[in-house]
């Protein structure tokens, strides 16, 4: 069956775009892949959000630290993570940093970002970490900056994004799971006029590339016949996908520049 659901996206004040949920009517019944509610989350940075398992051990465990194991009479202590707020009025589905979490173009992961020069244990009057990454890692957003230099030397960076488009409905997308996103199976997803925001789910979900350490080029993402039938035949202005590029690996800046050029869309990898 299909579903549409409705999403409010609103800043947090750790960085984060959170998103709720309002039920809306179904999209018509000729869109005739299948549709599933969910909500995007977009990290950014907060140091105090970082997690480094879903161990019940001192939060956060930072490397080179002592971490500190909890008995059933002190769990209280543990942290929560949640995955879903208000009964499912927010869902968060960014992939919490690790240090085994892929990176662009290295089978050595993200490795080791996060440090605690001033610890209490060590006698400072307070936790200080640092915290190092590549702004292209986990589930982020892209600037018309990242492949068009003019755009970056002009400032056109993540804090000039429009926030009105990413805050409204959102919908998941099961794409065909033997092909890259082309024109062709942009035809065949039937995506309904009027949608703003699709999230495109593809094999790289079945393959579980997010939690995989070593980077994988046969990702699944956008040819530039793709990119270029959804900006000129669709209302849609963001695009999220399930891996660390919305573009095909052999299609990589080309991709990019038809959603960039024109600074009206927004790509959310991972």
């Amino acid at each position: 069956g299909l579903e549409a659901l409705q999403y409010h996206w609103s800043v947090k004040v750790n960085y984060k775009l959170y998103a709720t949920q309002t039920r809306k009517s179904q999209p018509p019944a000729a869109h005739t892949q299948a549709m599933k509610p969910t909500v995007l989350l977009l990290f950014f940075f907060l140091l105090s959000s970082i997690s480094f398992s879903h161990a019940t051990t001192a939060y956060p465990s930072i490397p080179g630290t002592t971490s500190v194991e909890y008995g059933a009479d002190t769990d209280a202590l543990i942290p929560p993570r949640r995955e879903v707020y208000g009964n499912g009025r927010i869902f968060d589905i960014s992939h919490r940093y690790c240090t085994n979490m892929p990176a662009f173009e290295t089978n050595d992961g993200v490795g080791e970002f996060l440090w605690l020069p001033n610890s209490m244990k060590n006698g400072s009057i307070a936790n200080n970490s640092e915290f190092k990454l590549p702004t292209h890692t986990g589930t982020h957003v892209d600037a018309p900056g990242h492949v068009i230099d003019h755009y970056f030397d002009a400032g056109f960076d993540v804090d000039t994004l429009d926030l009105e488009v990413l805050n409204g409905p959102a919908l998941l997308v099961d794409v065909p799971r033997d092909t890259n996103i082309t024109a062709e199976v942009m035809k065949s997803l039937h995506i309904p006029k009027g949608v703003r925001r699709v999230l495109f789910r593809t094999l790289n979900t079945d393959r579980r590339l997010m939690f995989q350490k070593e980077f994988d080029s046969s990702y699944v993402g956008f040819m530039k016949d793709g990119a270029q039938w959804l900006v000129d035949n669709t209302d849609i202005k963001l695009v999220g996908i399930d891996y660390l590029s919305v573009a095909a690996y052999d299609d990589l800046i080309p991709s990019h520049l038809v959603f960039l050029e024109g600074r009206e869309m927004m790509i959310a990898p991972g």
